[in-house]
């Protein structure tokens, strides 16, 4: 099968699939490169509501593809850093559907992702120790604020992987779904968030990330956005309120 990110959108929630079943799902450098102006489009795409990203098969994402670090390692680590980051900006709620191996370049993503579920058996890890490769400060710092500065160290000095176990103990995993699970979970919660109002995950994404510059851009969104009046005749009527707020990649 080529390697290639599949997507597809289904009642509101974009699922983009990881695909390079030779490779357990490595990223090629192709494959970095198509993410940032996929994300760009399913974020601008009214019909989206959730991202959700994972693995074809058995397994999310085993790393970068280390044959593409052959020729220029720094090109390919750029091409990474970019991914992660329009990840990371994605404006939308996203969520990482995890199974398998995520490792390397897949934690990366995982990490840039709002959200991680996991299947039980999934191994986490962060490996550029073995390879000799400087883990990039954006991405590094990524990791210190989920994990913790003891836990991003254990990760980044030893390679070594850990399971799902302790990625939820540690703040890498926010669920962990017992086998067969994990794909009812995912859909379930991923409908959950598109329902509510995308005004309060854009501007919580923002304040939680760290941007504390746009009180009032977001005062003014609340304002003239009548999602909070519909909320709360929604709430008062006993019927599901029709949030009509929608964030893009402007």
């Amino acid at each position: 099968m080529e390697q290639q990110l599949l997507h597809g959108v289904t009642d509101a929630v974009a699922t983009v699939v990881i695909s390079n079943p030779a490779k357990r799902n490595a990223m090629t450098a192709d494959m970095w490169a198509a993410l940032p102006p996929l994300l760009r489009s399913l974020a601008d795409d009214p019909a989206v509501r959730v991202l959700v990203l994972t693995g074809a098969g058995g397994t999310f994402c085993a790393g970068a593809d280390i044959s593409s670090l052959q020729g220029s390692p720094r090109e390919a680590q750029r091409l990474a850093v970019e991914a992660e980051e329009a990840l990371a900006a994605f404006p939308k709620p996203t969520l990482a559907a995890v199974r398998g191996h995520c490792v390397g370049g897949g934690c990366q993503l995982a990490a840039a992702c709002d959200l991680r579920f996991a299947e039980e058996g999934a191994a986490f890890g962060v490996t550029p120790a073995k390879l000799g490769i400087v883990y990039p400060a954006s991405s590094t710092r990524r990791l210190v604020s989920l994990v913790g500065p003891a836990t991003a160290k254990y990760l980044l000095f030893s390679g070594e992987l850990i399971d799902a176990g302790r990625a939820l103990r540690t703040g890498l995993a926010d669920e962990v779904l017992p086998p067969d699970e994990l794909d009812r979970r995912v859909a379930e919660f991923a409908a959950i968030l598109a329902s509510r109002s995308q005004l309060t995950q854009a501007a919580a994404k923002e304040f939680a990330d760290g941007r504390t510059d746009r009180d009032a851009h977001w005062e003014a969104q609340a304002l003239g956005s009548g999602d909070t009046a519909e909320g709360v005749t929604a709430f008062l009527e006993r019927r599901p309120p029709r949030f009509t707020w929608a964030a893009s990649a402007g």
